[in-house]
């Protein structure tokens, strides 16, 4: 707080202004120490481990480490009791009240979350996260809370184009500005009365590209978030928005002191032991892994075959992942052999075990079947793939193995298993309720649209279904399965194949009968999905009476017979406005009917699938099904449905 000294005339004068200013600065730093929001994983530490010996030497020091520079990333301990930190302060702010913000919230994030593993808590002048995985530079692109004004604008339309263009601006500073802080604040004028301000800041261990797509992502979430509303806030672990009608930020950005190369006030080891060296180290180190840091990128660069571009995967591909290779020994401990008491689930690609690793740490063990059809290729197309996508609705690879004839993916542990085991299964459907639902369908499309714009890489599934779609232990969704995934070009839009390769029912006509895929195929198929979680019905499992029916054909006439309402569940069908589902809100122009629908699970009139059934499409008049030649359905070009 910025306070102005005026000369002192007499006594009284100076001890009501001294203590007139000593009551303004005491609130005010009060004040500043606003709690905003926090997370915690599931995952706890035992009472008086090594990790919380580890934990209580971390906190006490991020402060006085942070306030230099306003941002801190270090790490504390030995596997599996290891701890990574960071630390982020607002750039507006000084290095006394950055201080003050983290000392709080390194107090208040184990009261928070007295337990946890990993937590990560938001304060309004800083911001404080710490794990037992390593996070450093890992972009998570999706806001994690969202806070808005409840005031509406007046005139909407001209404020939401003011603040596209303020936000648009702020991405392009916090970028490519010289300081390299990733933080931006401005303002524009909205009326003669008021002002937008907003601020923008990434944590500065991303890139400029990962910061670009995460402030992007974030502004693409404000008709979402905030839509009409005359503030609001978007936070997430690698990245945050704001924006108000009042000034919320200094006038200008703090600039941090130099940066020297040892902190001036290291962290204390977890043996309490000094060492004379510890200086040199500290210098030596980061020059020498930054040099062999660079050596390396710039080899695999020169030296990654061009097919790979194409999301073709060869052995070159999972040098990338060898640091996630386990031993087929340490995997055979991990499940009891694969004993069948472990056994989780088998699908068409071989079975999935649960496992148990060293550290305690649960996890999915998919064991690949030597006639799963997913051969060298797309096993490390899975790997190599995964490894590169980090999303908190993807699941998560923790490692793999190729060894001694087996082909093994270790994955993350998600303990509710997959979406059709509770779809499906009249038992267990009264636990989705109409919320569940809506966040499971939410949680999807980010997933969806992170593999399609977001990521670093353009990848299309190509087999997005329910049984693909597994459920944490707060029924959030997460995908998987990514064996048939391709990546693309930033500048191509589809690709075609000679061998289709997916789940009936889910496929988009375009790829069933010609082989034609591209992101709208996995649109497509999240459709479908949608139709199966509205429902609670299997899409090649409906017959009314004598008529066969897909989901898309039976939404299809129900809409055209205005009574679409009696595709909700009934189990949850109490739980939710059926506004909500039909989305009378929105205006939506009139369907077409589905391009074709296949009678049974088989397929035989499509190229490159040997199966016999009949084809048939809905007559748009009538409804009824009528026998159709895979040459009546022309597709000349891959557009929005």
């Amino acid at each position: 707080m910025a306070v102005r000294h005026f000369p002192l005339r007499t006594f009284q004068i100076s001890f009501l202004c001294s203590l007139l200013l000593l009551l303004m600065f005491g609130l005010t730093s009060a004040q500043e120490q606003v709690y905003v929001s926090h997370i915690c994983t599931v995952s706890n530490f035992t009472v008086n481990s090594t990790f919380q010996t580890n934990l209580n030497l971390l906190l006490p020091a991020l402060s006085s480490n942070t306030s230099r520079t306003g941002f801190y990333n270090t790490t504390i301990g030995r596997s599996p009791d290891r701890i990574h930190s960071l630390v982020l302060c607002r750039g507006d702010i000084s290095s006394t009240s950055c201080e003050a913000c983290v000392n709080e919230a390194s107090q208040d994030v184990t009261q928070r979350c007295p337990r946890s593993k990993g937590a990560a808590i938001w304060y309004e002048q800083c911001f404080l996260r710490y794990s037992d995985q390593d996070f450093f530079s890992s972009l998570d692109a999706s806001p994690r809370v969202y806070l808005w004004n409840t005031q509406n604008t007046t005139n909407s339309t001209l404020f939401n184009q003011l603040l596209r263009n303020l936000t648009d601006r702020l991405v392009s500073q916090a970028v490519d500005g010289p300081s390299g802080r990733l933080f931006a604040s401005d303002q524009v004028g909205f009326n003669d009365f008021q002002t937008i301000f907003g601020l923008l800041q990434c944590t500065r261990d991303l890139s400029r590209d990962d910061c670009r797509t995460c402030l992007q992502t974030t502004v693409s979430q404000i008709p979402t978030c905030c839509d009409n509303k005359q503030g609001g806030r978007l936070i997430g672990l690698s990245c945050q928005l704001r924006y108000e009608v009042y000034r919320f930020f200094g006038a200008s950005p703090v600039a941090p002191p130099p940066t020297r190369l040892q902190p001036s006030r290291p962290l204390p080891t977890p043996s309490g032991k000094k060492n004379s060296s510890r200086t040199l180290i500290l210098i030596v180190v980061p020059i020498v892994g930054l040099i062999a840091a660079v050596v390396i990128i710039s080899t695999i660069y020169v030296c990654l075959p061009k097919k790979a571009a194409s999301g073709a995967a060869d052995e070159s591909q999972i040098i990338d992942v060898e640091s996630l290779k386990y031993s087929l020994e340490s995997i055979r401990a991990a499940t009891d052999h694969f004993s069948e008491e472990n056994k989780l689930g088998e699908g068409g690609f071989g079975s999935v075990y649960k496992g148990m690793l060293p550290d305690r740490e649960e996890v999915a063990v998919k064991r690949l079947s030597g006639h799963s059809g997913q051969g060298s290729r797309e096993f490390k197309n899975e790997v190599s793939l995964i490894a590169k996508l980090q999303h908190r609705h993807l699941v998560r690879l923790l490692g793999w193995c190729a060894e001694g004839g087996e082909k093994i993916l270790i994955y993350e542990f998600v303990p509710n298993k997959s979406l059709d085991k509770f779809l499906f299964d009249s038992s267990k459907q009264g636990q989705l309720d109409w919320q569940r639902r809506y966040k499971i369908i939410e949680g999807i499309a980010r997933g969806l649209l992170y593999l399609h714009e977001d990521s670093r890489l353009r990848v299309v599934h190509r087999d997005l279904k329910s049984g693909n779609v597994l459920l944490d232990a707060e029924m959030n969704p997460k995908v998987s399965d990514f064996g048939l995934a391709r990546i693309f070009r930033a500048d191509q839009t589809h690709e075609s194949t000679g061998q289709i390769a997916g789940t009936f029912g889910y496929m988009a006509p375009e790829y069933a009968m010609h082989g034609l895929f591209s992101a709208k195929s996995d649109v497509y198929s999240f459709g479908v999905l949608v139709l199966e979680i509205i429902t609670g019905r299997k899409n090649n499992n409906l017959q009314q009476s004598e008529r066969v029916e897909d989901l898309p054909n039976l939404a299809w006439r129900l809409w055209n017979n205005g009574t679409v309402e009696e595709m909700l569940d009934p189990t949850a069908r109490d739980s939710c406005s059926p506004n909500e589902v039909i989305s009378s809100s929105v205006t939506l122009s009139t369907p077409s009917a589905p391009a074709f629908f296949l009678r049974s699970g088989t397929m035989s009139a499509m190229p490159g699938i040997g199966f016999d059934s009949k084809v048939t499409h809905a007559d748009p008049s009538t409804g009824n099904l009528t026998p159709l030649s895979v040459n009546e359905v022309s597709i000349t070009e891959l557009s929005p449905r």
